[in-house]
């Protein structure tokens, strides 16, 4: 058994259908695949992207980048906490150094991660070689093992790969919020000739279909599988829960009793529900949405 095993990842996650009028309405089968119900701590596509990434580091140090409420960060920590292995986040805003901790981060630090906070303009060029260099000396770090922002990487994106495996033949369209597009490019690939992805990107900015064909190069070494993005449902960007997001997300859980994340899953939710009002998709035609995060703190 690895220590991978040792955490008693819930593999495959559970698939639902969940009866809801607004689908129901127009002939469509709405499937949950619960991939929150992966593990406590290590949620979701987190679980997916990161696995393969703490097998690589061999028990070296894991250096990665997020935001201040990044679930990335977030996960990474707990990781490393229950591995066993030492974890550094390099966050945006060196402003945010001489502030109290927000609850995510305060999480991360709970959990053993060294937070180490960089200018907005460095953090944009931590992927050139150089200032990725400056970044490991000033954290202390030289010979840890780097994982990007948002986990995805090759080893990642093939890591995705089984959720789409795991889906095959079980839905038509299987759609899912996007961040830096790595558990899209992988589940994609995983899926059957006569599936196909949705994406719905939570950031606003139009760069994630060449970010998803850059990561399908890198994992695979070409484009693999169906899929497209769907880009407005970002909610003005990242974080951004404006009243009309919350208040959708309060009805879907007095609906259907599911706990819904805000970041990510209710978006993706919102933008199946206008889609299925639109006539996007054909009488039919079962849905299965990926949940991939719950609700913090």
């Amino acid at each position: 058994m690895t220590s991978l095993d040792a955490l008693r990842p819930r593999l495959p996650s559970p698939l639902r259908e969940l009866a809801d009028p607004r689908f129901a309405g127009h002939g469509i089968r709405l499937l949950l695949k619960r991939d929150d119900l992966i593990h406590p701590e290590l949620v979701g596509n987190k679980w997916r992207k990161l696995a393969p990434n703490l097998t690589a580091a061999a028990g070296r140090t894991v250096v990665t980048f997020g935001g201040a409420y990044s679930n990335h960060l977030r996960a990474t920590a707990a990781a490393g906490r229950l591995l066993g292995l030492s974890t550094v986040g390099v966050v945006r805003g060196d402003e945010l150094a001489d502030r109290p901790l927000n609850p995510s981060l305060a999480r991360c630090a709970e959990n053993g991660m060294r937070l180490h906070f960089v200018d907005r303009s460095t953090y944009r060029r931590k992927t050139e070689p150089q200032t990725l260099a400056a970044l490991l000396r000033a954290a202390r770090a030289e010979d840890a093992y780097v994982v990007p922002e948002g986990g995805s990487n090759a080893l990642a994106v093939r890591g995705c790969r089984a959720l789409g495996e795991e889906l095959a033949g079980r839905a038509d369209v299987v759609a899912i919020a996007c961040g830096t597009g790595g558990t899209l490019a992988g589940l994609a690939a995983g899926l059957a000739p006569d599936q196909r992805a949705l994406g719905v990107p939570v950031l606003k900015g139009g760069f994630l279909d060449a970010e998803i064909r850059a990561l399908q190069e890198e994992a695979f070494g070409g484009p693999r599988g169906t899929w497209s993005l769907d880009d407005r449902f970002h909610f003005g960007g990242y974080a951004r829960t404006p009243p009309e997001l919350d208040a959708f997300a309060r009805d879907f859980e007095s609906r259907h009793g599911l706990p819904v994340e805000r970041l990510y899953v209710a978006k993706l939710l919102y933008g199946l529900v206008a889609l299925a009002e639109e006539g996007a998709f054909a009488r039919g035609t079962t849905i299965a949405a990926v949940v991939t995060g719950r609700p913090f703190p």
